[in-house]
């Protein structure tokens, strides 16, 4: 008789090798740095835990930006993804809970009025976003009167911010108190817009995959696995993800 485990392996890895998406923009997860070919951080470590649950080889499958990995979940691409939970991506990706969150914030050039988040959603306000990141289809869907001057990464994202004298720029907090350091008198503003939840997906065409993988993700966060591999990469600005309310 299969179990829950023997399904989901039959769904993800049929052929004895797990083929994990990697968003290598997400610094913060995947470390830079590394030898072309080789990858190291919390995502990498975790996707080493699962494959060595499901008793299958690993191969990682890596991806420039957040949007070219969410769209390849119906091409025969990668099997699991390490990404951001997103309404928008929810219709064809099945994502388990939420095992680690990171908080997204605004940068403000020197001398903005701009002092609090709440303030940034303002007539007039153009903000800097990185297109399909986690944090820019959260502005796309909550923004009412400023507006988002979209880029392809985010590199692009803090030059169109510092050359194009725009009012704010958008990002994981981490990244946004390193590109402070670039541009003398710039603040990065207290708090945040919202907390990125980072997940592990799946295609919603799966059955017993879904399943699995939300039963991995909640012993990887409630065990210590997670915590343990953000403090053995020493990576600053993430959390544990808070408990999934039941319900």
């Amino acid at each position: 008789m299969q179990t829950g485990i023997d399904r989901a392996r039959l769904e993800l890895a049929a052929r004895g090798t797990l083929r994990v998406g990697l968003n290598l923009s997400n610094f913060l997860l995947i470390n830079r740095g590394t030898p072309p070919g080789v990858h190291q951080g919390i995502v990498p470590d975790l996707a080493q835990a699962l494959a060595s649950e499901l008793g299958v080889d690993l191969q990682f499958v890596p991806y420039a930006s957040p949007g070219l990995l969410g769209d390849a979940v119906d091409q025969d691409q990668w099997d699991v993804a390490f990404m951001a939970d997103e309404p928008a991506r929810a219709k064809t990706v099945a994502f388990s809970p939420a095992y680690l969150e990171i908080q997204a914030s605004y940068l403000v050039p020197a001398g903005s009025p701009l002092v609090a988040v709440e303030h940034v959603d303002r007539p007039g306000v153009r903000i800097a976003a990185m297109a399909s990141g986690a944090y820019t289809l959260y502005l796309q869907r909550t923004l009412v009167h400023a507006e988002l001057v979209l880029t392809g990464t985010i590199d692009e994202s803090f030059e169109a911010f510092a050359t194009q004298g725009l009012e704010a720029l958008s990002g994981l907090r981490t990244r946004l108190i390193a590109d402070q350091a670039k541009l003398p008198g710039s603040t990065v503003l207290p708090g945040g817009f919202t907390s990125v939840r980072q997940a592990i997906g799946c295609s919603r065409r799966l059955s017993a995959a879904p399943t699995y993988l939300a039963d991995f993700a909640e012993r990887m966060r409630s065990g210590g696995a997670v915590a343990a591999a953000i403090e053995r990469h020493r990576v600053i600005g993430v959390t544990v993800a808070a408990p999934t309310e039941a319900g």
